[in-house]
């Protein structure tokens, strides 16, 4: 580090992102892409829109917050379009966070959380998983601090029911509840209709995942219209053009093309469950899953190991180091073909090492 950068920031440990390498090509399983291109309304739309990249973006995004208000069944000024939903807790930590007011996470949960604690000075706490990697709402009834949950968790995939969250926010009514739905559209059930009946709950969604719009970074947060104006207050102190205008245009034209997403949804979790049974077979661990991805583990192969396997072989999966879960990998759901090349690989590798 430098000489000048401010000691408040000389201890932080930045968030790791999932690599993405040039080396050669490989079969991508390892940050939850979708398989699928975008749809072609999308890649219109952003042709179309690319031409005025000249101008200024609307800040107030008032086309995509109008359709998203429709997609999510609220009124607009429940919706604020983000940067990719990381901004959006983000400006969550800032807006609700300070010596006071910390937060709490499952202590497996997306890596994000810890580092905006740190990065925004709120202190959190991270509460144990239950057996089988599970979140026991129960943990998160009437507590001090602020919650983020991230449902489908990541990166197990274990996923919470709506009456199990809605538990948890009619029992904190003096605490923000966050949920980060990242994964929700590949089996589990939302609970933004719930952000009608409770001021104090937050739902953050990407088009990330379901929507194969990784790369144009595309979130929302939804919410009481309260809440939603305290987050305006931190966008617009930091970023008032945070959403690009051909992102806007394509988050648009990606509600309107619904059908396609939720098709490929479906192709997802069926090529999930499929794979889930295969890996079951070969002797893995697998959890249950209400995402696009799988958490498996071998007890005859170490997580790394089978992480450093597949990468000599051209196949990337994620492997975590915490201690409870370094016996495991993340796979990202791609196509049937791509997953066919991963079993074939593991198949192999676990042959070669004697532990079929």
């Amino acid at each position: 580090m430098s000489r000048f950068l401010s000691q408040q920031f000389a201890s932080l440990t930045p968030y790791t992102p999932g690599e993405q390498p040039r080396d050669q090509r490989y079969v991508k399983l390892n940050t939850n892409e979708s398989p699928f291109p975008p749809s072609p309304g999308v890649l219109r739309a952003v042709a179309e829109e690319s031409v005025r990249l000249n101008l200024y973006c609307d800040p107030e995004c008032t086309l995509l917050r109008q359709a998203a208000a429709e997609l999510y069944g609220v009124e607009p000024q429940n919706v604020l379009p983000v940067n990719g939903s990381d901004e959006a807790l983000y400006f969550t930590f800032l807006a609700f966070g300070d010596s006071a007011h910390p937060f709490a996470y499952p202590e497996i949960s997306y890596g994000f959380y810890p580092v905006f604690a740190k990065l925004t000075h709120v202190l959190a706490r991270e509460i144990p998983l239950k057996s089988g990697f599970t979140v026991d709402y129960k943990d998160y009834l009437g507590i001090k601090e602020h919650i983020v949950i991230a449902n489908p968790n990541a990166p197990t995939g274990v996923c919470l029911s709506v009456g199990e969250i809605e538990q948890i926010v009619r029992a904190n009514p003096d605490r923000v509840v966050v949920i980060d739905e990242a994964y929700i559209d590949f089996g589990g059930e939302s609970c933004v209709p719930l952000v009608n009946r409770y001021d104090n709950l937050l739902v953050i969604q990407t088009f990330s995942k379901s929507r194969s719009l990784a790369g144009a970074r595309l979130g929302f947060a939804v919410g009481s219209e309260e809440l939603i104006r305290d987050l305006n207050t931190i966008k617009y102190s930091v970023n008032p053009y945070n959403v690009n205008r051909m992102t806007q245009a394509a988050g648009v034209a990606a509600i309107e093309d619904d059908a396609y997403y939720k098709a490929n949804a479906q192709t997802i979790i069926k090529t999930r469950e499929a794979t889930a049974r295969r890996l079951t077979e070969l002797g893995f661990t697998v959890l249950p899953s209400k995402a696009n991805f799988l958490f498996a583990g071998n007890g005859a192969i170490g997580g790394e190991a089978l992480y450093r396997e597949l990468k000599t072989r051209g196949v990337l999966v994620r492997h975590f180091t915490k201690e409870r879960i370094q016996n495991f990998c993340r796979i990202t759901i791609g196509t049937d073909e791509q997953m066919e090349i991963l079993l074939t690989h593991i198949e192999a590798i676990l042959n070669t090492k004697g532990c079929e």
